[in-house]
């Protein structure tokens, strides 16, 4: 079971130049810059910005948080192409999460490497389970990327506000938000969340969630360039989602994660 906890933990302030770049970050967000139209069409995922044969060709980011598949530890699976290397740094960020993490298998698929860390807590062994450090994973990997591999911005929300090259096919929010629900046996619901990426979606993901009494069982978080694709696998009261809380639960979400954020000045 995932419990939405606040962002209050001590591995929030681990890092404080990483907390002071995802708040500077988050104000740009609010003005709305990295959702702007993607050339008046309805693509939802971005696309390669050269062919394969170009030498100039950046490949796609993906980092994808497994809650699924270990009920041990939370996996992680990075790929960019065939450019990481060892990601010795990556792994010394996440350590400082107060997190004890494990390189795993390293797969090569065509021209894409894959590799694979099993991530644990320090303080209790267990997987993470609180939504706020399960983020701060997720955007300390993206944050390693653009400082290692900077061309990773061009396909990265991130890269807007702190890379070499933004992205030059931006998202309109709108347009890339999709969701859905599903049954998946009598005990629980598939939700299925595909939207523009930014930094503290997945904890406010799961405070809407939370907040229609919505019990979370497992997750799968999954940033694909400038696009995040999550699975949550949800139950109320022991059983799935019957159609109208799942109506009420996929309206929720859609209003929250459409909504115009307060612009800066107002603050």
């Amino acid at each position: 079971m995932i419990h939405f906890i606040s962002l209050t933990s001590p591995a929030d302030f681990t890092n404080k130049e990483f907390v002071f770049r995802e708040k500077i970050f988050l104000q740009l967000l609010s003005r709305n810059i990295l959702f702007a139209s993607v050339n008046g069409t309805n693509a939802v995922s971005p696309t390669p910005l050269k062919s394969d044969q170009d030498a100039d060709y950046i490949p796609m980011p993906h980092v994808l948080i497994d809650q699924d598949s270990n009920s041990d530890a939370t996996i992680v699976q990075l790929s960019f192409g065939d450019r990481l290397g060892a990601l010795i740094d990556t792994m010394n960020a996440l350590k400082d999460l107060g997190l004890d993490v494990a390189k795993g298998t390293v797969n090569t698929e065509g021209s894409v490497k894959q590799t694979k860390f099993f991530i644990t807590r320090l303080d209790t062994g267990r997987k993470v389970e609180d939504p706020d450090l399960l983020e701060r994973i997720r955007l300390t990997i993206i944050n390693n990327l653009l400082k290692y591999h900077p061309e990773s911005s061009e396909q990265l929300a991130m890269g807007e506000a702190f890379g070499i090259k933004a992205p030059e096919k931006k998202l309109d929010v709108d347009i890339a938000t999709h969701i859905h629900v599903k049954e998946d046996g009598p005990k629980r619901s598939l939700l299925y969340i595909e939207t523009a990426d930014r930094p503290g979606l997945l904890v406010e993901i799961m405070k809407i969630i939370a907040d229609v009494n919505v019990d979370v069982e497992s997750a799968e978080i999954d940033t694909e360039g400038l696009v995040a694709k999550d699975k949550f696998h949800v139950s109320y009261g022991g059983a799935a989602l019957n159609s109208s809380l799942s109506q009420v639960l996929v309206n929720c979400l859609r209003y929250y994660l459409r909504r115009p954020e307060t612009d800066i000045d107002s603050y």
